[in-house]
């Protein structure tokens, strides 16, 4: 996987809402190319990640889907960004900030006709569509075709992790001193019970604090886990 980024979303929906242009999609309108695309992915070929529809600027190449597949929403896409295309790297960033994020899609319809809404609206049903590229725009025919989800690159995630592997052997050792620490409060507590039970004279307020400092061992142990897990 590169490691430029990722991004997944819905390049089309199958609502029954017409769209700018007054289309609705079927489901299973993008079986067939689908398929068409998936036997182009074992030869290193995929559909085009474009920033705004923009097939003529190389640059606004910005990468590829490496997952496409129809659920019952729609169009589901996971799409990396190119690591080595600036472009690339600013558009991530705007979907990121929330300030780019919606997708469209460029294709040849291949079936159609129309139908009749549940509200009475006539629609152009499209039924079986050749996809060419999917594009993150700012401006989208299908109000409904979201990212739903941005990812960091791997490396990235990896660094920001606060229980990586350079970081083990500390908290190994933090474990390691809080274990000692609640068994020599604990071993200060059961003297101190053993005391009481003899009838000897308590200090005030030692068997109470030690036991104040056995819990909140516990608890900082148990911080610690909930951190780092």
């Amino acid at each position: 996987m590169e490691d430029g980024g990722i991004v997944k979303g819905y390049a089309s929906t199958f609502d029954r809402e017409p769209d700018s242009y007054g289309d609705v999609i079927a489901k299973g309108a993008f079986a067939k190319t689908l398929e068409k695309w998936s036997e182009l992915n074992k030869d290193g070929r995929y559909i085009p990640l474009l920033w705004g529809h923009d097939t003529d600027d190389p640059m606004s190449n910005i990468g590829k889907v490496v997952e496409a597949k129809e659920d019952e929403r729609g169009l589901l896409v996971t799409a990396e960004f190119d690591k080595d295309n600036e472009r690339a790297q600013y558009v991530r960033k705007l979907v990121q900030e929330g300030r780019v994020y919606q997708f469209s899609f460029a294709f040849e319809v291949r079936d159609w006709g129309t139908v009749e809404l549940e509200d009475g609206t006539k629609a152009n049903e499209l039924r079986e569509i050749e996809l060419f590229e999917v594009s993150l725009v700012q401006i989208p025919a299908n109000q409904h075709a979201t990212v739903e989800e941005v990812k960091a690159d791997e490396a990235e995630t990896k660094s920001g992790r606060r229980n990586s592997a350079k970081d083990a052997d500390v908290l190994r050792e933090i474990d390691r001193m809080a274990d000692e620490i609640k068994g020599k409060v604990s071993g200060l507590l059961a003297e101190n019970e053993a005391e009481a039970e003899d009838g000897e004279a308590e200090r005030e307020g030692e068997p109470e604090g030690a036991k104040a400092q056995a819990e909140f061992v516990e608890a900082y142990k148990q911080a610690l886990k909930t951190i780092y897990s």
